[in-house]
C-alpha cells in the first residue's frame, strides 16, 4: 500500500500536556502530535502531514523555518515538546484554499484524501552510500512484493480486525533491505526499488556471495522440483546507517521468503526451516502474543535495546505479523510495524 504522507483525517482525541500551558496533544488516527492549545477540537477534520515528510517552503509553511535558514524544503521529524513526543504535523484545512478557493470545503474534501501532491510535499530520501549505490539492470521484479512496512499508527483500524490473533513480535533492524531471487534460472539482486547488475565492490552482490546464495537458491530449486523463491532481507554492518549496532563486517538477517511460483509468503515457522535449511539467519524474535493492543501500547512495546550487543543500544522498534499468513481486504497482507520513538529522537538527525 503506497504511503499517503499529507491526508485528510479526524481529529480523534484532545489531551493536556502536563505542566504546558500554551500546547496540547492531539491524536490524529493512531499519531500523537503536538499542537497549539485550543486551535482544534474532537471531531475537526483536518490537513495531516505525516513524519518524513519533505515540505516546501510557502505562504502556509512559513512558521517552520528559523530566522536566516535559507533550505527550500523542511524535513518533518519526531520531536518532543515539554516531554511529550510529537510525530507528526496536524494542520486546519483551510490551508488547502492557497491551492484552490473551494478545496476546504467540507463536501468537497473526504477523511482520508490524499493531498501529497497537492501540496507539493515530497518523501525524505536518506543519502545513498557509495557502497550501496549500484548499476541498476532494471525496474524491481513485477513477481516479488516490495519491502516496505506500513506503521501501525496510520492503519489502527487493523488492530480491530485483526483482535485476538495470535502474532509474532520480531525487532526491526536499521539498515538496507535487500531481496534475491531465482526466475526461470536467472539469479536477481535487489536493493528496496531495482534490480542491480553485477558488481563485486556493491555491497547487495557481496552479501549475495558471502551467504552463497545463488548456490543455495539453484539447490533448493532442484531438490523441490522446480519452486522458484525470493530472500528478502535487512543488511546491516559497516557503512550501513552509520553502523548503529557496532558490528565488525556485514550481517544479513531474513525477514521474508516468498513463493514465486504459488505466489505467497512462507508462513512463521516455514520461514524459520527454511532459513535453518539454508544457514540463513532470520530476524531476532521477541516472541508471540495474543493481539488485544492499543496502538500506543504497542508503540511502548517497540520501546527497547536491540539483541544484537549486549550494549545498551535503542532498537529501531518491532514488526508485527500473524502466526499464519492473512491478506486483509483494502490493506494486504497482516503486517505492521511500530517504531521505538526513543530511537528516532537520537538517530534521525544521524
Amino acid at each position: 500500500m503506497e504511503r499517503k504522507l499529507a491526508h485528510i483525517e479526524r481529529i480523534v482525541k484532545i489531551s493536556p500536556i502536563p505542566n504546558a500551558d500554551k500546547i496540547e496533544k492531539v491524536q490524529v488516527l493512531g499519531w500523537e502530535c503536538v499542537a497549539k492549545k485550543g486551535e482544534f477540537k474532537k471531531g475537526d477534520l483536518v490537513c495531516f502531514i505525516e513524519i518524513d515528510s519533505m515540505i516546501p517552503k510557502c505562504i502556509w509553511s512559513g512558521f517552520l523555518w528559523r530566522e536566516g535558514d535559507t533550505k527550500d524544503k523542511y524535513r518533518l521529524k519526531t520531536c518532543k515538546l515539554k516531554g511529550q513526543v510529537s510525530q507528526g504535523l496536524v494542520l486546519p484545512i483551510s490551508i488547502l484554499s492557497y491551492y484552490s478557493e473551494d478545496v476546504d470545503s467540507k463536501s468537497v474534501l473526504q477523511e482520508g484524501d490524499d493531498v501529497t501532491q497537492l501540496l507539493c510535499i515530497e518523501k525524505y530520501i536518506p543519502h545513498i552510500p557509495a557502497n550501496l549505490q549500484g548499476e541498476i539492470e532494471g525496474d524491481f521484479p513485477f513477481f516479488i512484493p516490495k519491502t516496505d512496512e506500513n506503521r501501525i499508527q496510520a492503519y489502527p483500524q487493523l488492530l480491530d480486525i485483526m483482535r485476538g490473533k495470535e502474532v509474532t513480535i520480531s525487532e526491526k533492524l536499521d539498515g538496507t533491505s535487500a531481496s534475491y531471487f531465482l526466475k526461470d534460472l536467472h539469479f536477481g539482486v535487489c536493493s528496496r526499488n531495482k534490480e542491480l547488475k553485477l558488481n563485486d565492490n556493491n555491497l547487495y552482490w557481496k552479501i549475495a556471495k558471502q551467504y552463497d546464495i545463488e548456490n543455495k537458491l539453484n539447490w533448493l530449486n532442484k531438490e523441490s522440483g522446480g519452486i522458484e523463491f525470493a530472500i528478502q532481507g535487512e543488511i546491516i554492518g559497516q557503512g550501513v546507517q552509520s553502523n548503529k549496532y557496532k558490528l565488525e563486517g556485514n550481517r544479513l538477517y531474513v525477514f521474508n521468503v516468498y513463493n514465486i511460483s504459488e505466489h505467497k509468503y512462507l508462513e512463521h515457522e516455514e520461514m524459520q526451516k527454511f532459513c535453518e535449511s539454508l544457514q540463513l539467519t532470520y530476524v531476532p524474535p521477541l516472541g508471540q502474543i495474543t493481539l488485544n493492543h492499543t496502538v500506543e501500547e504497542l508503540v511502548e512495546l517497540s520501546k527497547g535495546y536491540t539483541v544484537l550487543n549486549p550494549e545498551q543500544i535503542w532498537r529501531e522498534g518491532i514488526v508485527v505479523r500473524g502466526i499464519k499468513e492473512e491478506v486483509i481486504e483494502k490493506y494486504g497482507r497482516f503486517s505492521f510495524k511500530a517504531i521505538n520513538p526513543n530511537f528516532l529522537l537520537k538517530y534521525e538527525d544521524s
